[in-house]
């Protein structure tokens, strides 16, 4: 289907003119009309705007990505910014699965991260992973939550200025996190997200159940959430931005008009729009078209 979109480079530092005359005639080879690209910073990203049919353009430049050696992110989506944020918490807008640190405390890490990574690959049922690893925390120090957020999480690269630049140009950030809410709620509050969505753990004595409170936060629930903020704030798809790394994540990436697969499996590149394999977070600023000039210091 013939549509208007950009097509985003991304190589801080390593892009040149010859690159966007590369991916200019292979578009063009391909049959999608492309005007002259610009560039955003000189050097760093440039936009090609294009019309035509959005799989040709992206299978026309995967060679480019897969020749160059300048570590190139290709972005083929907006046309303009978003309107609407839905982030995943856990690798995306942190460096670390919460429920894997939390293990180390209880000396299970190997056991909880091997059931984490399945889990995020797809090859099992997210909630029932859930439920296992959670269990196998039975017992543990409540205190150690607050001492595992302390001495453990880390904001990822670029999550502030992505977050402060895209509220301060209207968006709404909403994270929605099948991790827990002890986590969620004060690295949704570091990074200037509006609201965060998480599971809760049950707590007795002081000390972890083993079991999750309520409905889990699961795929269906990170869509439901996209949906219903569509609906609120009466945007189209193509005003909504999703960003993930895992299988959990691949409804809300298919859903967005603009599904960022960040650092990710292969099956959330898979359900994505585009791949985020080298650059950190705040490469999603020049994909919705705003230079460095624009970004706002989180």
């Amino acid at each position: 289907m013939e549509i208007s979109f950009t097509t985003t480079l991304i190589a801080s530092g390593k892009l040149t003119a010859k690159h966007l005359r590369d991916a200019t005639g292979l578009l063009r080879d391909a049959g999608v009309a492309v005007d002259d690209a610009h560039w955003l910073d000189v050097g760093e990203a440039a936009i090609l705007p294009c019309v035509g049919d959005k799989m040709v353009a992206r299978g026309a430049l995967s060679a480019l990505a897969t020749d160059m050696p300048t570590n190139m992110d290709i972005i083929v989506g907006h046309s303009r910014p978003a309107r609407l944020i839905i982030a995943d918490m856990d690798s995306t807008m942190i460096e670390v699965e919460c429920i894997d640190e939390l293990a180390d405390f209880a000396g299970l890490k190997p056991q909880i991260s091997a059931i984490t990574q399945s889990a995020m690959r797809g090859e099992i049922d997210f909630a029932g992973a859930l439920q296992r690893r959670v269990a196998l925390l039975s017992g543990l120090d409540a205190t150690v939550i607050d001492q595992c957020l302390a001495e453990r999480v880390t904001i990822m690269p670029g999550a502030k200025c992505l977050i402060a630049t895209m509220r301060a140009r209207g968006a709404r950030a909403v994270l929605v996190s099948g991790g827990f809410m002890p986590f969620a709620g004060p690295v949704a509050a570091e990074i200037g997200f509006e609201q965060a969505i998480a599971n809760q753990l049950e707590m007795a004595d002081g000390r972890l159940t083993g079991r999750v409170l309520g409905d889990i936060v699961d795929s269906d629930t990170k869509l439901a959430v996209l949906q219903a903020e569509m609906a609120k704030a009466r945007l189209s798809s193509n005003e909504v931005l999703a960003v993930g790394d895992g299988a959990n994540d691949a409804p809300m990436l298919r859903a967005a008009g603009l599904g960022i697969a960040y650092h990710a499996h292969a099956v959330a590149e898979a359900a994505a729009d585009a791949a985020i394999r080298h650059h950190d977070l705040s490469a999603i600023l020049w994909a919705q078209g705003h230079p460095r000039a624009q970004w706002v210091a989180g």
